[in-house]
């Protein structure tokens, strides 16, 4: 997943542009995006809206924010979408790796009481948004087989801390929002999930976008989250692996395949080892997903 654009689950408008615009993944918004008295008309347009996208063959992939476990709102969240057959769910405000956990166990009756295949609908969860959370990190190593990505977020975080701003004059995140960030990315590799990076709030700065992208892209994540379908397009190229990218890994690959007992080995002048296999198997694992993310090759499922 490159591209995860959050869509308010009660807007038909932004459903239906949502769509169009290219996101591997949409994210239909019962949280933030949606007040407390459209929640019930937001849970039936989303369940109707997967009914109907699963069964296009060009569909994007499609996860569900639900609200967090502290409210009183997510369990009627699950119970209004999960017949509907969603890829996944985005959990935001967990406190720990317990409530993924927790979540997981909710999923596993809801599929059931839906006549769902057990353990198909996945989680993302928002890790860094409440301050205890960033103390409890390593908790979400292994809480469940259902978590295929961790992403982070400066805004309920610098509420919680009472920050008077996330970024530096110069637009660098301050100490404890870099702080977050590098804990989701170092968190989601430990954990053998996607590393998936932050929205950037100005949707009208494309420029800044790519920028910010980019720097993600340098340091490890593999996808990003866009409030606006204008984003889509900046931020499947940024997370895109570049044909001299792919070219370099296959080689490397090979390199070594044809020399299975060597340590360290030359490529183009440069000296390349063991580090370098494991980097161009994930690039090419990449490669191979996003491929997988095409209309041809996504499906129905």
């Amino acid at each position: 997943m490159r591209s995860l654009l959050f869509v308010p689950a009660d807007s038909e408008r932004k459903l239906a542009k949502g769509q169009a615009c290219g996101a591997d993944t949409l994210i239909l918004d019962l949280e933030d995006a949606v007040s407390s008295s459209r929640k019930p008309a937001a849970r039936a347009m989303a369940a109707d809206y997967i009914r109907t996208a699963r069964a296009s063959e060009s569909r994007p992939c499609l996860y569900v924010r639900i609200n967090a476990l502290d409210t009183a709102y997510w369990q009627d969240d699950l119970t209004a979408v999960i017949a509907a057959g969603p890829d996944g769910i985005m959990l935001p405000k967990p406190r720990s790796g317990e409530d993924v956990h927790t979540l997981s166990i909710a999923l596993n009756h809801a599929e059931e009481q839906a006549g769902a295949t057990a353990g198909t609908t996945r989680i993302i969860a928002i890790a860094t948004e409440v301050p205890i959370s960033l103390l409890s990190m390593p908790s979400y190593i292994a809480s469940s087989a259902r978590l295929a990505g961790l992403t982070w977020g400066p805004e309920d975080l610098s509420a919680a801390l009472g920050s008077q701003a996330t970024r530096e004059t110069d637009g660098r995140w301050t100490s404890p929002y870099r702080l977050a960030r590098d804990l989701a990315l170092v968190t989601a590799v430990a954990a053998n999930v996607q590393p998936i990076d932050t929205v950037f709030v100005d949707f009208s700065d494309l420029a800044g976008l790519r920028e910010q992208a980019r720097l993600a892209a340098r340091d490890g994540f593999t996808g990003k989250m866009a409030i606006h379908p204008d984003q889509v397009a900046v931020i499947n190229e940024v997370f895109t692996p570049a044909p001299e990218e792919i070219a370099r890994a296959q080689a490397i690959i090979r390199l070594f395949a044809d020399n299975p007992d060597a340590g360290a080995l030359s490529l183009d002048g440069e000296m390349v080892d063991r580090p370098h296999v494991i980097r161009a198997e994930r690039l090419l694992a990449r490669v191979k997903s996003i491929s997988l993310l095409s209309p041809a090759g996504r499906g129905s499922g």
